[in-house]
């Protein structure tokens, strides 16, 4: 009798909310639409912009944006001391790309920018996740995954372009992030027009790497996320 009224009158751990916590996460808007936003600018400026130094920086700085938003809008709650590190490192890199120049340093940008967005595609993967549903927001989310991957490789064609020893293509140029960019998204759709292929081993391997990854993400996760969530409206209806 006694243990029962003890274990009737204790309180219920409460639930703790804390940054980077699944709550915490749970608590993020999950609309991923200025995510989408700021990867169309990194896609229209990279097809734009000429091949210079200062565009090479502006990149750099869309890839720093591009990650903290992903974490903001999936509550992931990083500690503060990495989102300033963030927000420092990129102005840092783009100033120094600009004054020092030098292949071995734009071939580390390109390296540095495929980190970037590799982290951005864990972190919007974690928000994806953690909705355990499908809906506009986790179908949005998967859809800037995708087209992150076609930044992702274009960006490691660029670091190996410029760290590399030949030519990146066989049609003797190593490109422009423009070019690099065209054929990353031709490749990732298999679309394979020719007009441009890699020249070693290595860009050989990364192209059918970028093929094989764009095809098994389209044909597994944004089908059926995008299958079930045509029927669940079917439901509801």
């Amino acid at each position: 009798m006694y243990e029962g009224s003890v274990e009737s009158s204790a309180d219920p751990a409460p639930t703790v909310w804390r940054p980077g916590s699944r709550l915490a996460r749970l608590k993020a808007s999950h609309s991923y639409r200025l995510v989408a936003a700021l990867i169309l600018v990194t896609f229209v400026f990279t097809s734009a912009a000429p091949n210079e130094a200062w565009a090479k920086s502006i990149l750099v700085l869309l890839q720093c944006a591009t990650l903290i938003v992903a974490v903001w809008t999936t509550g992931l709650g990083w500690d503060r001391r990495a989102i300033t590190a963030l927000v420092v490192l990129g102005p840092t890199v783009a100033i120094a790309q600009l004054l020092a120049g030098g292949a071995t340093l734009v071939g580390l940008v390109g390296i540095l920018n495929v980190l970037l967005v590799a982290a951005a595609i864990g972190v919007i993967a974690i928000g994806v996740f953690d909705q355990r549903e499908v809906n506009r927001q986790s179908v949005t989310g998967a859809i800037c995954i995708y087209v992150l991957l076609g930044i992702l490789f274009m960006f490691l064609y660029w670091a190996v372009a410029v760290l590399g020893s030949g030519t990146f293509f066989a049609q003797g140029t190593d490109g422009s992030p423009s070019l690099q960019l065209y054929f990353s998204y031709v490749t990732l759709a298999t679309l394979g027009y020719g007009d441009y292929t890699p020249a070693t081993t290595l860009g050989h391997t990364l192209a059918v790497t970028e093929a094989l990854l764009g095809q098994l993400y389209l044909v597994t996760v944004v089908a059926l996320l995008v299958g079930n969530l045509a029927h669940l409206r079917a439901q509801r209806r």
